[in-house]
């Protein structure tokens, strides 16, 4: 009795604050609702209309997305391990200072460090073309660019990192010192080491990273908002941005909806193919 009055707390909040709106959001992705009037059911119109093409922005939202998720995710995972086992090396002086360092833009808030990263990006202004042309090599329009603004905000995503990077380190440090000193005494080097024992210990750490980043990229939203407005020409018109769009600027709630739950789908099916796939390359200790 007492561990379910110890429970009812997070039990009664995740029933009315997750639940219950995303059953509310379910019932009103079948209406006709716009806020101002009352919802009318439409059944499957709304989805109807967005798989049939008539709202142009919705494949140009998805495609947007999935570049973006197949840039960040890799590229996160690669920049996090790396960054988490060079500060895990022995030799390295001020761990603590280094990993202050890579962990602190992780909790700046979002806001804050998008302004940052305006005034890196700008043609004009900006450090990273005063960088460029420093080099004698030709500068970049990053967010004001079509080819270029996805590359930019991933680039900018690697820097919060911090969370992952932990992580990451965290698992490193829990590979047992056992397995790398009976490698030496066999005669392997370091490269055999990290190949044949580092990264099969790490397989477990990868995959969740794998699953959260995954979840994380598909939900991408505050960069669109707040630096590219979707811009320029809709090349950054994130899905997430894209529900924003249609729910609190066009007021198109009950269509808003149905392209949440369409996301919500999505992202269950990707997570359940990670799933399905890590038996094959995920070494979990305890299955030996």
């Amino acid at each position: 009795m007492a561990g379910i009055l110890f429970a009812l707390p997070s039990i009664l909040g995740l029933m009315l604050f997750v639940m219950l709106p995303m059953l509310a959001s379910l019932l009103l992705s079948f209406t006709d609702y716009r806020i101002v009037n009352t919802p009318k059911f439409i059944g499957l119109a709304n989805y109807i209309r967005l798989f049939d093409g008539t709202d142009p922005y919705f494949y140009n939202s998805l495609w947007v997305t999935l570049k973006y998720v197949i840039l960040r995710v890799p590229l996160g995972l690669v920049f996090s391990f790396m960054a988490a086992f060079l500060l895990n090396m022995q030799f390295i002086r001020g761990k603590s200072v280094f990993r202050t360092i890579f962990y602190l833009p992780s909790i700046v808030p979002a806001v804050a460090s998008s302004m940052i990263w305006l005034w890196l990006f700008s043609p004009d202004l900006g450090l990273f073309n005063s960088f460029l042309e420093a080099l004698n090599l030709p500068t970049l329009n990053w967010l004001y660019s079509e080819q270029t603004v996805v590359p930019s905000i991933v680039l900018m995503s690697l820097w919060g990192m911090g969370s992952t990077i932990i992580i990451f380190l965290a698992g490193l440090q829990g590979v047992p010192r056992s397995l790398y000193e009976a490698a030496t005494v066999d005669g392997a080097g370091a490269l055999r080491k990290f190949q044949h024992i580092t990264i099969p210990m790490m397989t477990p750490i990868i995959f969740f990273n794998l699953i959260m980043g995954s979840i994380g990229a598909f939900q991408v939203f505050t960069e669109a908002l707040i630096m590219t407005q979707g811009g320029p020409n809709n090349a950054s018109l994130f899905y997430n941005y894209y529900i924003y769009r249609q729910a609190f600027q066009f007021g198109e709630m009950g269509q808003a909806s149905a392209i949440a739950w369409i996301l919500f789908i999505i992202i269950l099916l990707v997570t359940v193919i990670f799933f399905r796939t890590s038996k094959s390359w995920v070494f979990y200790e305890s299955e030996v």
